[in-house]
């Protein structure tokens, strides 16, 4: 065992005040690390490391005591055991009040350390970079650091563990508060800090090794892995949740590249509220069903609902064309666009009665001034250019938290092509009639069913959603929808259970139907459209949306 490090008489200590006498930092991310160590040493600490941060306190002037020289054997193996030894662990997880451990200590020429600051391999910044080797990734996991958090957290009645650069102003402000102490607080805050930040380690470890291998013994479908792990970073306060009286927060998925509300820039407007998030969520989902290089869209969503849906050659007429499809329901609501507000939509938009949010790819510079101008509170998000719809990321899950359980299936990202839909009655659809088609199908997918609306010219002017029964959804879309139902489109995303649906959409109107099908009497349906001379198509393909 070493002895340059043995303690010569350690006493039984029973103090919520622990001097920080030696200190092992050992980090990657190295931010900040000089001026954290800078205050260590102004209050006397000694201190322990290995590697690059050796190298950078070195050379940073900062008198090191290298591990090797605590433990008595150099780091080995490319740098895989350098901290997994007595010297270490035994300093970090021995308990001063019990006076066997510090017998132990004594005996063992073990010194107590009373700071650690690990930071981790980067494992999680590695595989967000793409598809990277199998032994790239590997080297990335970090073995001695989590250890050492662990152990220093375990033991937090004696022990500081930073694990986070912004952990550092609060435990210097500590220290110089209490003389170079530590309080028992500050310990058993970071020590939950710590083992929050290994518990998220190893999730997406675990993530990825599942998602490398999908053949996991005993598991069907590799997707519903058991038990699931779910890894979320607390994101920011939000002003409140549902409801004033309640109090809420986002939490983040860490990686991920598609562009979504919950990793936006927030560049104006006051803060975000729950049901903000909820409904530009909703909004940003509906205009992704539109290629942006194909068609410009826009979206309006008041309180999970679209009320507002359109897509046209330029952003301007999609937007007009999404307000006015019901400029009543509009006010108040969530405007998403699928490409990059210029000034001649913003005039538009500033044109119209107040929106609460909206959510672009992007603000040009001076639409952005004036949308600034014409509302001080209108919050602006920015969320980086949208994918075509077939690029978007189908290995994510829709969860949904019940009492007591989760409830997790796949994202609703199967296509939605008119070409593969059957034709069941009345005239064939023209390639213009299937367009309107799918732009029915896509808007009615993100209404709450049940649900049923109708489109003319390229945007939603009627929906019926959330109600009990399909019929009654279908007098809302119709009423809403007025003299504009006539040669519309109308979509379900549901089957209809009697034709009684189907015949109030024809009696105002309508030029044709689409909807899932499968009832008993699709024949009755058929027939009702048939008789009517409108056509009608099948998609087999059902859409809820709760």
């Amino acid at each position: 065992m070493p002895t340059g490090n043995a303690t010569t008489s350690i006493a039984v200590m029973h103090c919520d005040q622990i001097q920080v006498k030696r200190a092992l930092l050992s980090v990657s991310d190295k931010t900040d690390l000089i001026p954290f160590a800078r205050c260590l040493a102004r209050h006397g600490a000694t201190l322990i490391s290995t590697g690059g941060t050796a190298r950078s306190l070195t050379e940073a002037g900062f008198q090191v005591t290298p591990v090797d020289e605590v433990t008595g054997f150099p780091e080995i193996m490319d740098g895989r055991v350098k901290t997994l030894h007595p010297a270490i662990h035994g300093g970090l997880l021995a308990r001063r009040d019990q006076a066997e451990h510090v017998a132990a200590m004594a005996q063992h020429g073990i010194t107590p350390i009373d700071l650690v600051c690990v930071n981790l391999y980067p494992f999680e910044r590695t595989i967000a970079e793409g598809e990277v080797p199998d032994e790239v990734a590997i080297e990335q996991i970090d073995i001695g650091g989590p250890s050492m958090i662990r152990s220093a957290a375990k033991n937090h009645q004696h022990v500081a563990v930073i694990t986070d650069p912004a952990q550092y102003d609060r435990v210097c402000q500590d220290l110089d508060a209490h003389e170079g102490t530590t309080d028992t607080s500050l310990r058993r805050w970071l020590a939950a800090a710590a083992f929050a930040r290994t518990s998220a380690y190893d999730t997406a470890i675990a993530e990825w090794m599942a998602r490398r291998d999908p053949q996991i013994p005993g598991v069907d479908d590799a997707a519903f892995p058991d038990p699931i792990i779910i890894r979320l970073n607390r994101g920011h306060a939000l002003r409140y949740g549902e409801n004033p009286h309640q109090s809420a927060t986002m939490y983040l998925e860490p990686g991920g590249s598609e562009p979504a509300v919950a990793r936006a820039t927030h560049i104006h407007g006051k803060a975000m509220s729950f049901c903000n998030l909820y409904d530009a969520d909703g909004a940003l989902e509906l205009v992704k069903e539109v290629d942006p290089g194909q068609w410009a869209a826009a979206a309006v969503i008041k309180h999970a609902n679209p009320c507002g849906f359109a897509t046209a050659a330029t952003l301007p007429e999609a937007f007009q064309n999404a307000f006015d499809g019901d400029p009543l329901a509009a006010y108040g609501g969530i405007l998403a666009c699928n490409r990059i507000i210029d000034d001649a939509t913003a005039r538009r938009i500033t044109d119209v009665t107040g929106l609460d949010v909206i959510i672009a790819p992007g603000f040009e510079a001076d639409a952005e001034q004036r949308l600034r101008q014409r509302w001080k509170n209108t919050r602006l998000l920015e969320v980086g250019p949208l994918p075509a719809p077939a690029q978007r990321d189908t290995s994510a899950r829709d969860m949904k938290r019940i009492t007591g359980g989760l409830l997790v299936q796949n994202r609703d990202l199967a296509p939605l092509d008119p070409k593969a839909w059957k034709h069941a009655a009345g005239p064939a659809a023209s390639e213009d009639d299937q367009h309107q088609l799918w732009l029915a199908t896509v808007a009615v997918k993100y209404l709450k069913s049940n649900a049923v609306c109708i489109v003319q010219d390229n945007m939603l002017v009627g929906a019926g959603a959330g109600q009990m029964d399909r019929l009654a959804s279908c007098g809302i879309a119709v009423t809403k929808a007025g003299p504009r139902a006539r040669g519309g489109f109308a979509a379900s995303d549901g089957l209809f259970p009697f034709r009684d649906g189907p015949e109030q959409l024809i009696a105002a109107g309508v030029k044709a139907i689409v909807q899932p099908g499968g009832s008993k009497r699709d024949d009755e349906t058929i027939a009702a459209c048939e008789e009517a001379g409108v056509t009608m198509l099948l998609t087999g393909q059902r859409l809820f949306r709760h």
